[in-house]
């Protein structure tokens, strides 16, 4: 792993000495050691995770002629292959690992060389001869890449807190992105935070020369032909899972795996054991609360298995680290379950530097709940539109919430609330945590106002719009590879191993397994209230039934209960009145309201609460 940044174009003034500043600011993403390139038009600079080829690894790299020059953050797993073939076609390389491969490949085949890659990779290179940048990143978006232009000058980096260390980088708030945080708990590319600054999106390339920018796509989930015969689908996707553990297991450092105790990273660890001949070393946290807590399945796994096991508990003294995470996250994230994946990967970088992760495995193989709701919801909608609209929402609107993470009572709010949305917006209603009738009380005038139509409800149906040749529940899982997956899940992955120096693979989204996933047919997906029917399937004899059967959990937190007790002061600090009445994004009457409806117990308002907290965090930070 590694952080990567770079100025190019026009402006000149004090760029070396900013570009080192914005190296600095992503040296925790790569302590090992920093390199620079610059000329009379471009600068790139990049810090370094040393994994593979500990000795001549460096960078900015080039190639023979010292043309192109290259800094890259990722790794590509199938690098030897690549490097065998361009050595037939006359390419000489001088180094031993996978970056030069990149260099060599975009001589050959220009921009087209992203699509000769398995791996994740954010990277950039400068092409002296044309004066052109080019910059790409990965399939599914593992690796982070924001950029910013004013058609003049570009400047990209890893982070934003790097990017927006150079002075022409704007810093006005994105009232589109903050409603696109409140709905949906995070940004969806390629929107940032900051009006004008933009997420380079998963699958996409770019080019800036002479002023212009041109982006294009390199990658679309498309439908193949599979076997008709559902156990040899079965076997084709373990048979694809172990290949994609095995090309992942490539290192010169020690490597390790995230153990949640569920069918997913169960998955890899039983992957990593058959292909390993020392024993794997597991990394799993668990909670004091049972509801929340997978710790006797991650025993079970690493016993079975017989891992190097370690855990470690999270208790509610989270305080402390509350500023500092968000420090991390750059922009506002408000996933709960950035502690938990902070504290593994703390414990795992004591280990090991390298970590396989179970990730993804519930949008390839239909594993939220999301996707049941909305197959019940076929049953639920025959219901009269006044009741599932009003009537019910009402009543269950008036039972308070109940302590454990889900039960029934819990569910079935939640389901409620859910399905009195559109239904145009299909799985996604059980993914909202502001709907739209709550905005005109909560935004005010001048936020109403910067929206301008960029809703998040446009966003998804965008997506929704993008996936219309596929069958409902594979453009579910096209809308949360697009969304969901990308800006959230892997977002929160890579920022927070990144933040001890860790890096995370995760096998299951290698492409060849999106696409086969995404190829199948529902009922392999989800049967009958059943979820990831295949993996189960492909996992049997490989993994106790008790894995197998349990429903799933979720990697997350009871905060909920926390913003009542220890988290209360922090709470009620920044979301106070009159802080919220001085920065203006917020009626102050309205979260008032709904602060003391959470801590009396009438109504769970973590996920909106929690969001604007973060908001407030980043905005202290800034």
């Amino acid at each position: 792993m590694c952080g990567v940044c770079g100025i190019v174009g026009a402006d000149r003034s004090r760029r070396d000495e900013i570009l080192r500043q914005m190296c600095h600011l992503l040296a925790h993403r790569g302590p090992d050691d920093a390199g620079y390139y610059t000329d009379e038009e471009a600068t790139l600079g990049m810090r370094r995770l040393a994994i593979i080829d500990l000795v001549t690894g460096q960078q900015p790299l080039t190639n023979e002629d010292e043309t192109l020059w290259l800094v890259y953050n990722g790794e590509i797993y199938n690098y030897r292959e690549l490097r065998t073939e361009l050595k037939r076609k006359g390419h000489q390389f001088r180094t031993e690992g996978d970056s030069e491969v990149i260099v060599h490949a975009y001589e050959e085949y220009g921009p087209d060389c992203v699509t000769h890659f398995n791996g994740m990779f954010a990277f950039a290179i400068w092409d002296t001869r044309q004066r052109r940048l080019f910059l790409a990143r990965d399939h599914v978006g593992i690796k982070p890449l924001y950029y910013w232009s004013n058609g003049r000058t570009l400047i990209f980096a890893s982070e934003l807190k790097a990017l927006t260390a150079h002075p022409l980088v704007p810093r006005q708030v994105n009232p589109a992105a903050l409603d696109h945080l409140l709905t949906l708990e995070y940004i969806p590319s390629p929107l940032t935070i900051f009006q004008d600054v933009h997420k380079l999106p998963p699958g996409h390339w770019l080019h800036f020369q002479a002023g212009h920018i041109q982006h294009q796509s390199f990658w679309e989930i498309k439908p193949q032909p599979l076997p008709a015969d559902d156990n040899t689908c079965a076997e084709m996707l373990h048979d694809l899972i172990q290949d994609a553990v095995r090309l992942q297991l490539m290192s010169d450092v020690p490597l390790g795996a995230f153990l949640s105790g569920g069918i997913d990273s169960s998955t890899i660890v039983a992957c990593m054991s058959q292909a390993m001949t020392l024993p794997v070393q597991t990394f799993s946290i668990g909670f004091g609360e049972a509801t929340y807590n997978e710790l006797p399945y991650a025993r079970a796994i690493a016993a079975g298995f017989n891992t190097q096991h370690t855990e470690e508990i999270l208790t509610p003294d989270i305080g402390p680290l509350v500023e500092q995470l968000a420090a991390h996250l750059d922009e506002p994230l408000a996933d709960f379950s950035i502690f938990p994946t902070y504290l593994v990967s703390k414990v795992a970088a004591q280990q090991v530097k390298v970590v396989l992760s179970g990730d993804g495995g519930d949008e390839l193989f239909g594993g939220y709940d999301t996707y049941v709701a909305q197959q019940l919801d076929r049953y639920y909608h025959w219901l009269p539109a006044t009741v599932r609209q009003r009537m019910l929402p009402s009543i269950m609107g008036r039972i308070p919430p109940q302590p454990a993470k889900k039960g029934v009572i819990n569910k079935t709010k939640r389901f409620v609330e859910g399905a009195a949305l559109p239904s145009a917006w299909q799985h996604t209603r059980w993914m909202m945590f502001l709907p739209e009738r709550d905005k005109t009380g909560l935004y005010t005038p001048a936020m109403q106002a910067g929206l301008n139509g960029h809703t998040a409800v446009a966003t998804l149906e965008r997506t929704f719009q993008q996936a219309t040749d596929l069958e409902p529940l594979a453009q579910q899982q096209y809308v949360d590879m697009k969304t969901y997956l990308a800006d959230n899940i892997l977002t929160k992955v890579d920022r927070m191993s990144m933040a001890v120096s860790l890096e995370a693979r995760v096998p299951l989204l290698d492409h060849r397994i999106v696409e086969f996933a995404l190829s199948l047919p529902p009922r392999l997906k989800l049967y009958r209230g059943q979820t990831k029917v295949i993996l189960r399937r492909a996992m049997h004899g490989r993994l106790p039934d008790a894995i197998l059967s349990k429903p799933k959990e979720g990697f997350s937190i009871p905060l909920k209960h926390w913003l009542v007790g220890p988290l209360r002061p922090l709470l009620t600090d920044l979301l106070s009145e009159s802080t919220v009445r001085q920065r203006g994004y917020f009626q102050p009457e309205t979260v008032t309201r709904w602060v003391k409806e959470h801590l009396d117990g009438r109504a769970n308002h973590s996920h909106r609460l929690w969001s604007m907290m973060l908001f407030e965090l980043w905005l202290q930070n800034q």
